[in-house]
């Protein structure tokens, strides 16, 4: 596949050219005809109002993030309301949140392939409405992991990424207990969620290398984390909405639409535990989560000269239907509404 690179301000201005371009440049050993054919090619994408969106890294630069995940959540016991007859309310609300800031450093910068990047958690604090006990999440505070990632944003190594999921998971449960492996809450799959798909809106374009142009929308999938032990996922259709100007450079404003997807994907971010465990908590009593809705929205500005996100924010709601074990003929309903937001900070 002909890979799609961008040319920095100060060398050419913003405009794309081809990989099989570049590297006949530099050997000069590229018919001039093929040459000529793909630079006519670009020059007719450009003329047609499409955009390559790429991910571009610069040696020695730094990009520094902030990542916010938070929800409320709101489970009824008892939906067809027998005990609000007897004037008791059936509802029990909690929320939690995760802040996050997380330094991304090119150590190898390839343009034509794999850029290797090393992520540092350089703070994470979490905040839980009922219990003060902390989170496992909060021991990646100085963990490191590289990766590999493409021009077009798909991370190619995940490997490191997913050994810390699974450290990190093993904090998650109580030591000692002499009751089996009791697991604590925790906000671990928020973590993956915002480190596995960091340029997905992007990744997720079928056709890369022939641009999008305004209006143009494409499909994708993400996770649904919660505070229960369980692998869900939500369709995501994304759109580029518009080409908007600004001191940082040009932006894409993508917008973003969610609904129930029926299956997560088989390369998905492992589960951070294993085995046999009891859930400390509420949800510990609950099995069976089924997504009978799910809507929301989410926009993103990514930065079309420089190569990366400037912020991006999704919001959605879903409400999920659970089973009570031991034979109990109840079916509680949990609602769950969702944010994330990541802001490059300086």
């Amino acid at each position: 596949m002909v890979r799609p690179i961008r040319l920095r301000s100060g060398q050419a201005g913003s405009t794309f050219i081809f990989l099989a371009v570049a590297m006949a440049v530099l050997a000069g050993c590229e018919p001039r005809a093929e040459q000529e054919n793909l630079l006519t090619k670009e020059k007719k994408l450009l003329a047609a109002g499409k955009e390559l969106l790429t991910v571009d890294f610069q040696d020695g630069e730094t990009l520094r993030y902030k990542f916010t995940s938070s929800r409320d959540v709101s489970l009824d016991w008892d939906p067809e309301k027998k005990q609000a007859k007897r004037g008791r309310s059936s509802n029990e609300k909690t929320s939690e949140s995760m802040e996050m800031v997380v330094s991304y450093t090119p150590i190898e910068v390839n343009p034509f392939g794999l850029t290797t990047i090393k992520a540092t958690c350089e703070s994470v604090r979490t905040k839980r409405s009922k219990g003060s006990r902390g989170d496992a999440v909060e021991s990646l505070r100085g963990k490191t992991f590289t990766f590999t990632v493409g021009p077009t944003g798909i991370i190619e190594d995940y490997s490191q990424l997913a050994a810390l999921i699974k450290e990190v998971g093993e904090k998650a449960f109580l030591p000692g207990t002499g009751r089996g492996r009791i697991k604590e809450p925790d906000m671990i799959g928020d973590f993956s969620s915002t480190q596995w798909f960091l340029w997905n809106s992007v990744a997720s374009i079928e056709k890369a290398t022939e641009g999008v142009s305004a209006g143009q929308s494409w499909k994708s999938k993400l996770p649904v984390p919660g505070p229960m032990v369980m692998r869900r996922a939500r369709e995501v259709e994304y759109t580029l909405d518009e080409i908007r100007q600004s001191d940082k450079g040009r932006l894409a404003v993508i917008k973003s639409s969610y609904s129930p997807a029926e299956s997560v994907s088989a390369n998905w971010p492992p589960m951070p535990y294993s085995g046999s465990m009891q859930m400390r908590g509420t949800f510990g009593f609950l099995r069976g989560y089924k997504i009978i809705q799910l809507q929301g929205q989410g926009e993103e500005l990514f930065n079309i000269d420089a190569g990366r996100i400037e912020q991006s924010n999704q919001q959605y709601e879903v409400q999920l239907q659970a089973s009570i074990p031991f034979g109990l003929n109840v079916k509680p309903i949990i609602t769950m509404k969702q944010n994330f937001k990541m802001q490059l900070i300086r």
